[in-house]
C-alpha cells in the first residue's frame, strides 16, 4: 500500500459570507459559513470550526472502528461527542483544545478493559490528532451493555 495520499477540495464563495466545499470524489457538498459568533456569521450552517472539531471526532471513530476490528472487540455502540476551544493564543485565534468523549457499549466485564485499550490505541493513532496542535482531551467511557438494559428495565418498572 502506498504511504501517500492526497485529498482534494474546492471551496466556491456563494453570497455573503458563505460557501460550498466539495471534492471531484464525493457525490455530496457541504454549505460553509463563518460562524455566528463572528461578524456577520451565519446560524446553522457548517463553519470551519465545527468541521475542525468534526474531523478530529470522525478521524477517532474510524480509526477505533480499525483498531476494534484489529483486536476483535465485540462491540454494539460508539458514540463520540466532541467539543473544541477557540481562543485567542499570542494574539491569533486558535483551536487550543478538543475534548473527545467517546462512549462504547460492550456485551460483558470481561471486555470493558480490551475496549479502553482499543480506545486509547485509536486516539494514539489517529492521524488527524497527530497532525494539528491543539491539546486533545481524551475522556473514554465503555460502558457493559448487560447493565444499560438492567437500568432501563429498573427505570420502566
Amino acid at each position: 500500500m502506498e504511504h501517500v495520499h492526497y485529498y482534494y477540495t474546492c471551496i466556491r464563495w456563494e453570497a455573503d459570507r458563505k460557501g460550498t466545499a466539495r471534492s471531484s470524489v464525493l457525490d455530496q457538498s457541504i454549505e460553509v459559513a463563518t460562524p455566528p459568533e463572528f461578524a456577520k456569521g451565519m446560524p446553522g450552517i457548517w463553519s470551519p470550526e465545527h468541521l475542525f472539531v468534526a474531523a478530529v471526532n470522525s478521524c477517532l471513530m474510524t480509526t477505533f472502528l480499525a483498531v476494534a476490528e484489529n483486536f476483535k472487540l465485540d462491540f454494539s455502540h460508539f458514540e463520540s461527542h466532541a467539543k473544541g476551544k477557540l481562543e485567542i493564543v499570542d494574539k491569533k485565534f486558535m483551536m487550543s483544545e478538543v475534548v473527545l468523549r467517546p462512549i462504547v457499549h460492550v456485551a460483558t466485564d470481561a471486555e470493558v478493559e480490551k475496549a479502553m485499550k482499543v480506545l486509547h490505541k485509536s486516539e494514539a493513532a489517529c492521524l488527524i490528532s497527530n497532525s494539528i496542535k491543539s491539546t486533545i482531551v481524551f475522556e473514554p467511557e465503555v460502558l457493559v451493555q448487560a447493565a444499560l438494559e438492567s437500568e432501563v428495565a429498573e427505570l420502566q418498572s
